[in-house]
């Protein structure tokens, strides 16, 4: 099912207190064609979705509200328990599709989720983020402007758990195989990377093996036979909650990147970013070991003990 964006007074009332977007505020209605007459470029967005009712009827009003004419809106959930599934059945009506079923993680349920798109233009769309304002009008211009580029970038808003603003992640202004390899400095946000249907058919699916840095990989992927093009908008926000993957075992988040940058043939890259996170590991040891020996602190040992159990978890789990 192919639906055009409801209006906001279509949807269902937000809860108490929320206000601003996507609660009480919409994009305006886009016009049946682009100003040069010709048609909008079918969008497919798929959101995968495990236990955050907190926060998917934002994301799921993201997407709704953007008043595009030519969109699929699938969600793929993994068999919520939280509430999750309720939230999905308020607005089934203007959904292509959704299911709520046990899976084997995101990367599978991606890729369930783009089996059923027909689109020229795919995203994904995390359960707890949420898109911008006009961010699929902007994609789709950028498509028009360059239609045979794999995939079109922007910028990322950071939030906190509760929508506070943090900042804005600002993306690199170039992208190819070998910049994207170099993960560590030229990452830039998933939920603000779209990328073409024909990129997907020809670079799918995503590895269902990896929980972590699936979105590396098809990056690289694609850009070893498609361009990327920065787009000058910031599309998408990025919540940053102690929930979130991104946010979880970066332990396990760095081992996954430099096996991804191997398998491409990126042994160089990855042996360059081993040694710099032993270097910052050394360092942050080193600082806590001369504190450790103040005078002070050894009447508080234990204390000491447990505030360096929480800076060595604190450097593996935040960048």
């Amino acid at each position: 099912m192919i639906i055009r964006c409801p209006a906001l007074s279509e949807l269902p009332a937000p809860p108490r207190g929320k206000k601003g977007w996507p609660w009480t505020e919409e994009t305006p209605q886009l016009p049946d064609s682009m100003p040069d007459g010709s048609p909008w470029p079918r969008v497919s967005i798929v959101t995968p979705s495990y236990n955050h009712a907190r926060f998917i009827e934002e994301t799921i009003r993201s997407v709704l509200l953007q008043g595009y004419p030519d969109l699929e809106y699938i969600i793929i959930d993994g068999g919520s328990t939280d509430g999750t599934v309720e939230t999905i059945r308020k607005y089934e009506k203007w959904l292509t599709s959704w299911v709520s079923e046990p899976d084997s993680g995101q990367s599978q349920a991606i890729n369930k989720g783009f089996e059923k798109a027909t689109g020229l233009v795919y995203g994904w769309l995390g359960s707890d983020d949420y898109l911008l304002r006009d961010a699929l009008k902007n994609v789709a211009q950028a498509y028009r402007a360059s239609p045979e580029a794999g995939a079109w970038y922007g910028d990322t808003l950071y939030v906190t758990a509760d929508g506070k603003k943090i900042g804005v992640r600002r993306s690199p202004h170039r992208l190819d195989v070998e910049t994207i390899a170099a993960w560590n400095d030229n990452s830039f946000g998933q939920p603000a990377c779209f990328f073409s249907g024909k990129a997907w058919q020809q670079c799918a699916p995503l590895d269902e093996s990896l929980h972590y840095g699936m979105d590396f990989d098809l990056w690289i992927k694609i850009a070893k036979e498609f361009a990327f093009e920065k787009m000058g908008q910031v599309l998408a926000a990025e919540r940053l909650h102690k929930d979130a993957k991104t946010q979880g075992d970066r332990g396990m988040m760095y081992a996954v990147q430099c096996q991804i940058q191997i398998r491409h043939g990126y042994e160089r890259l990855a042996m360059e970013d081993i040694r710099q996170w032993m270097n910052e590991y050394t360092a942050l040891k080193g600082k806590l070991d001369k504190i450790s020996r103040l005078p002070l602190l050894r009447l508080f040992r234990p204390i000491g003990l447990l505030v360096w159990k929480k800076a060595v978890a604190s450097w593996h789990h935040t960048e």
